[in-house]
């Protein structure tokens, strides 16, 4: 094989840069979950980092702060490839995650359930400075040559790196709890709390929007019937897109799906119990799946471009049913065994992912630059 066909010139990647941008968000939103009750105590911004060591914290607190910050930065270092590389390219990952903690901690001053603390920023500098480094030599096995680039090259269209980001967030969506499977972009009651904060008096949009219409059981199993179908028949075209037409579509779709109902067993059986793993898989939810399956299998050898627009319109169907539907009572209930303790910023990071997955995926699928050909 010549020389030409077997080095590949250095180019920045996609992949690492919507990466970290995600990512970024991602510890934002975090660290400033549940974004409520904002005040301020009298405390300079930087106040944190001149008091005491706090003297009660655990184990865990400081392993999630380190491993919090390890991808990001991880990222930072692939993100700057090729135009800096090494110890310069550690070195501004090093300073991003100063930055990037330090507003952080100084913002929590102001939230009254978060605690600002010079060992959080200390800890999650220690997780940017391991990931920085392990990411320097890394930068040749997963930028530049590697069997996972490979397969990349053969099994997915050549400009897909926004659209798998994306795309393999929908299974960590599936982490943070719902009252109707694959029912992400739920606002409502964010919106909800806001403006009742905003005019110190109990507000509900839903019960506003739908003037408090009472649903049957029949009518909630319709609805999460509705909104899982949405939710499956997105995701899962947003994923075939991404597909070479040699690529081995059945397999991976398949693989897809099963990874996102495993990470939803997984989550359920974790915050709640064991007994809870499948509590999910209801009559609705079931009807749902058997939709969607029906609908992907027949259009996953569809043309790309209509493959787009089928996602968009069922992830935009999807959103303003699972907004205008009233709180299923039966996950009401089941969400009250939840306490969410240590998990808080965990949580509030699967929040996120929760509500905004939909906005990202529509902004990939109706955005003009990223209509990939198939090949």
């Amino acid at each position: 094989m010549a020389p030409s066909e077997t080095t590949q010139p250095a180019h920045a990647s996609t992949f690492a840069r919507v990466g970290l941008l995600m990512y970024t968000f991602l510890i934002i939103y975090a660290s400033l979950y549940p974004f409520s009750n904002w005040s301020d105590i009298g405390l300079p911004l930087w106040a944190f980092l001149i008091m005491p060591m706090p003297h009660y914290w655990t184990g865990f607190d400081v392993a999630t702060n380190v491993i919090g910050y390890l991808p990001f930065g991880m990222l930072v270092v692939f993100a700057l490839y090729p135009h800096l590389r090494g110890l310069p390219a550690v070195i501004v990952a090093v300073f991003a995650g100063v930055m990037l903690s330090g507003s952080l901690e100084a913002l929590q001053t102001f939230l009254p359930n978060r605690v600002s603390s010079n060992l959080d920023f200390l800890t999650n500098l220690a997780g940017t400075c391991i990931g920085a480094f392990l990411g320097a030599p890394l930068t040749h096995a997963f930028l530049e040559q590697s069997r996972l680039l490979q397969l990349r090259r053969d099994w997915f269209v050549p400009d897909a790196g926004r659209g798998l980001i994306i795309a393999g967030l929908w299974p960590l969506a599936q982490i943070y709890p719902q009252g109707y499977l694959f029912g992400h972009g739920q606002v409502m009651p964010i919106l909800s709390n806001w403006l009742s904060e905003w005019m110190e008096s109990p507000v509900d949009l839903v019960a506003l929007m739908t003037r408090d219409i009472q649903l049957t059981v029949q009518e909630y199993w319709l609805a999460e019937t509705l909104i899982t179908a949405f939710g499956m028949i997105g995701a899962m075209l947003t994923w075939s897109i991404l597909l070479r037409k040699q690529a081995p579509r059945p397999m991976l779709l398949l693989t897809f799906f099963a990874v996102a109902l495993g990470v939803k067993a997984m989550a359920n059986a974790l915050l709640f119990s064991p007994a809870n793993a499948v509590a999910w898989l209801t009559p609705g939810a079931k009807g749902g799946l058997l939709i969607g399956t029906m609908m992907v299998g027949g259009l996953s050898y569809a043309p790309p471009v209509a493959q787009r627009w089928l996602a968009a319109l069922a992830l935009v169907l999807g959103f303003i049913a699972i907004n205008l539907v009233p709180a299923n009572p039966y996950f009401v209930a089941t969400l009250q065994a939840w306490t969410q303790g240590k998990f808080l910023n965990f949580n509030g990071a699967a929040h996120f992912l929760s509500i905004f997955w939909t906005f990202f995926a529509l902004w990939f699928l109706l955005h003009p630059a990223h209509r990939l050909k198939r090949v």
